[in-house]
């Protein structure tokens, strides 16, 4: 096991050939939530910073949390090639879509393309860094990327995703508020 307070440049290249990741966060009395997230979604900024695109989905437990409390630790593990897992522990923020925070990620780190079913970005200030072996992780082979969730929100429209929002989205299972619904 190996602990940095950085991602140095190995890493930001494991972190960029992985086509899932796994966000977990908590806040004090909540269910602690774990997350999958693929899509091409994420981008290290810097060597103390990442950032990735949140889409819609059932809930919104990652915002809710982060303004709560703050933590967050993101997973990542060699399901191809040489076994590693690599943990980045740190605070997270919520990019509200539409601010100009999220404005120029979206301009600088995805090519000013917002993907379908956007809700908002996570970015995220990495305090800790570890890796370990993975030698339990197995082999997988990717196959493709999933088209439910873009062919979800392209019937849903941008006013029905925003509706859904509005509806799912605005405050999290324990009831703590996720900074939604937007305007």
């Amino acid at each position: 096991m190996a602990v940095l307070n950085i991602l140095d440049e190995p890493l930001r290249q494991f972190i960029e050939k992985q086509r899932v990741f796994f966000v977990a966060t908590a806040a004090e009395g909540a269910h602690i939530n774990l997350s999958p997230k693929g899509l091409d979604t994420l981008r290290v900024i810097d060597e103390r910073r990442l950032v990735y695109l949140d889409l819609t989905g059932s809930g919104n437990e990652t915002a809710a949390h982060l303004i709560a409390d703050g933590r967050v630790t993101l997973m990542f593990c060699a399901f191809e090639g040489p076994p590693l897992i690599l943990r980045i522990y740190g605070r997270g923020k919520v990019l509200a879509r539409g601010s100009l925070e999220y404005a120029d990620s979206l301009a600088k780190l995805f090519d000013g393309r917002e993907r379908l079913g956007a809700r908002q970005m996570i970015q995220i200030a990495v305090e800790r860094v570890q890796t370990s072996c993975g030698y339990a992780v197995p082999n997988l082979a990717f196959q493709s990327e999933r088209q439910g969730l873009d062919n979800w929100s392209a019937q849903k429209g941008e006013d029905g995703l925003a509706a859904y929002r509005r509806e799912k989205n605005a405050t999290s299972i324990d009831g703590l508020p996720t900074g939604l619904p937007e305007s």
